[in-house]
């Protein structure tokens, strides 16, 4: 693989492209896992090599549930990227998250039913440790990117993930703030778990559209409201990639790149050679 990546940027809802990438290249990768979402488009900003995948396809058409997030995360990984920020379009659980702010939040809570969550199987067993499901450190770095922008921004707070595509039920929403989450989505699980698998550091970028459900004097959540406060939101997020680029460290200060080394527990002798094959990127250096 000749293009190598640094940063990946996962646009979600009403990001699907970013501006100020300078020789823009388009990047079709086919994964073992199947094909990616979208073809990556890569370029340089601000000295770093930027790779874009949009989420949901080109023109939005594929569903939360239906996103091929193995082969998403794992293209990225073919590709080099060290660090993965995911722009996420997401509901409010709580009356100090407000509609048009962002929140880079630093747990997660998986609801969802119907995805593959995981690399591992058919012959090889990893428990990955996903305690802190986010990397602190890249997390922070888009916390000070975002803030950068003057752009209202909250640093912390749990994400359920649901599986979708509706969006919740009155009583849903009001159980799961009884629960203590701070924001609802659609697509963070099992994104933040394979990027662990992976060694990749992730974090996200949660724009606020709405306040769910549960909060009785507001509006419900449509389409139409989550599209209008994205589109405004659109130019902090591209503000907050350019800062990004200015921060990133030399050196990560996180264990996120030897996540494996301590979660492969299957006798490397009983492994399959064609799941050793299929893996080789990601557990090489560990046989």
């Amino acid at each position: 693989m000749e293009e190598k990546a640094t940063l990946a940027i996962i646009g979600g809802s009403g990001l699907y492209s970013i501006s100020g990438l300078d020789d823009m290249q388009e990047i079709e990768l086919i994964t073992p896992f199947g094909k990616p979402s979208a073809p990556i488009m890569i370029g340089m900003m601000n000295g770093v090599k930027v790779a874009f995948l949009s989420r949901h396809g080109i023109g939005h058409y594929i569903l939360p549930s239906e996103v091929n997030y193995r082969a998403n995360i794992y293209a990225l990984k073919m590709l080099g990227v060290k660090w993965v920020v995911s722009i996420s379009a997401c509901g409010s659980l709580r009356e100090d998250f407000a509609p048009g702010e962002i929140v880079i939040p630093d747990q997660l809570f998986d609801f969802t039913r119907d995805r593959k969550r995981t690399f591992f199987g058919e012959g090889i067993v990893a428990h990955i440790n996903v305690a802190d499901p986010f990397c602190p450190q890249l997390s922070e770095l888009t916390y000070q990117a975002v803030k950068m922008t003057g752009t209202t921004t909250h640093k912390c707070g749990s994400f359920i993930t649901i599986e979708g595509p509706r969006f919740s039920t009155r009583a849903e929403s009001n159980v799961f703030r009884s629960w203590g989450m701070s924001l609802i989505g659609m697509t963070a699980s099992p994104e933040a778990f394979l990027a662990r698998e992976a060694e990749m550091c992730y974090s996200i970028m949660a724009h606020v559209t709405d306040f769910d459900v549960w909060h009785v004097s507001a509006e419900p959540v449509t389409v139409d409201i989550v599209i209008e406060i994205l589109n405004r939101n659109t130019l902090a997020a591209q503000e907050a990639i350019h800062n990004l680029t200015k921060l990133l460290p030399v050196q990560e200060n996180c264990n996120c790149r030897t996540a494996l080394a301590d979660a492969l527990i299957t006798d490397k002798n009983r492994i399959p050679k064609e799941v050793l094959d299929r893996l080789d990127l990601l557990i090489g250096k560990y046989m």
